[in-house]
């Protein structure tokens, strides 16, 4: 059976479901890097620090579940289509960036929360301070956690790295679309339908 199509009522433009999951996910990564800098580079009292590492989590994970639902949502419902006049190899990197946003986007939650569940200081997980999650079983029964979390500190920090660089990209490409070719490709992803399907006008 086809996909269905990803569109909100208009042409080329996405459903309000992934727009929301699309912002939802935005602004908890920029959260997300923001608190992950403030951990790693200023100096903040222990209970800040402690308070600020379990609001990360909380966010990692509600993160990486709106990316599920995300990447669930978009296997069933094709999304609008690029503008005919973009050249293939603009095609199939905007492709592979997609692709390499969804894969970091989960490695960077999984990666965190076998981190905190390889951490031989063996901290809880409490979503907001109200909801508990567990830790990952195997990591957080070996005998030896020290190198492991080390490994995985360094995949996280890492990849964290690699994340924000992508964003930038994505975002730099986002205002090339609107801003240089006006071909209406951001207005796909935005809440407001404000000339989300008048075409692009000529220069």
């Amino acid at each position: 059976m086809p996909a269905a199509s990803d569109t909100a009522g208009a042409p080329g433009r996405y459903s309000l479901v992934a727009i929301i999951l699309h912002w939802v996910i935005a602004a908890g990564i920029l959260a997300l890097i923001g608190m992950g800098l403030a951990m790693d580079h200023l100096s903040l009292p222990p209970m800040q620090v402690f308070k600020l590492y379990q609001l990360h989590k909380s966010i990692g994970v509600t993160v990486m579940l709106a990316v599920v639902l995300r990447i669930l949502w978009r296997l069933f419902h094709t999304p609008p289509a690029l503008p005919a006049t973009l050249p293939e190899i603009e095609r199939k990197a905007a492709h592979g960036t997609h692709g390499l946003l969804y894969g970091l986007q989960i490695l960077l939650p999984l990666s965190g929360w076998a981190l905190v569940s390889a951490s031989v200081f063996n901290i809880p997980t409490v979503l907001y301070g109200v909801v508990p999650w567990p830790h990952l079983p195997v990591l957080a029964s070996l005998h030896d956690k020290a190198p492991v979390e080390a490994a995985l500190k360094t995949l996280h920090h890492w990849s964290a790295w690699i994340l924000t660089a992508v964003i930038a990209l994505h975002v730099a490409a986002a205002l090339r679309h609107h801003v240089i070719l006006k071909d209406g490709v951001l207005r796909q992803m935005l809440p407001t339908r404000h000339d989300a399907a008048r075409p692009s006008q000529p220069a």
